[in-house]
């Protein structure tokens, strides 16, 4: 069974293997890097303005990676794997959970940032469950072809949380990159950090 996606351009053979980067390749690196700021967000001795920063990273990975995953990931799997809907509609609820308790923090000490945290490893744990046999039956173009997706739906995510936007298709698709404009806005006014590579460079300053 193939991944149902838009129609490729015309190629001269069947072999045809488009550029960019796999889906579950880019899911895997990132869920690297949501566990690796967990750890970091929690680690024991981090000063307050430190903490705040990580935190803010961590959110808006969070919500970039979700609202990705929702868009293409969980229909991907749904399509290519019917016994996998179950899974998915309670990784979606679970999806909804963790951004409503992001948006519940108050800050980088609240009691809760412990809770986000293993929110977050359970959610790499459990959708690690869909990834690897979406491998096994969609082939490398259509992986790529998803992960090409993938990074153009990340760029135009939301960097806050937002639990109450649709978490499936079409809506999704439409909402999340209107949102995500408003947060970027405020992202800029504030100054506030959303990328890894913001607080490396903080780090190297």
């Amino acid at each position: 069974m193939t991944v149902p996606l838009p129609p490729l351009p015309p190629a001269a053979d069947d072999a045809y293997r488009p550029g960019g980067r796999s889906l579950a390749d880019l899911v895997d690196a990132e869920h690297r890097v949501l566990l690796g700021l967990a750890d970091r967000v929690t680690e024991p001795g981090l000063d307050a303005a430190t903490r705040r920063e990580v935190l803010d990273v961590l959110t808006a990975a969070v919500s970039r990676h979700l609202s990705a995953e929702e868009q293409y990931l969980f229909p991907a799997a749904r399509a290519a794997m019917p016994d996998s809907a179950e899974l998915v509609d309670r990784e979606i609820e679970a999806d909804a959970g963790l951004l409503a308790a992001l948006k519940a923090l108050t800050g980088p000490h609240d009691a809760a940032v412990a809770d986000v945290t293993n929110r977050v490893r359970r959610h790499v744990s459990r959708v690690a469950a869909l990834v690897t046999p979406l491998r096994d039956v969609a082939t490398d173009a259509e992986l790529i072809r998803l992960g090409n997706r993938w990074e153009i739906a990340e760029e135009a995510a939301p960097t806050r949380p937002h639990p109450g936007t649709p978490g499936t298709p079409p809506w999704n698709k439409i909402v999340e990159p209107a949102v995500g404009v408003l947060d970027k806005v405020r992202d800029v006014v504030t100054g506030r950090r959303t990328r890894l590579a913001d607080l490396e460079r903080h780090r190297d300053a």
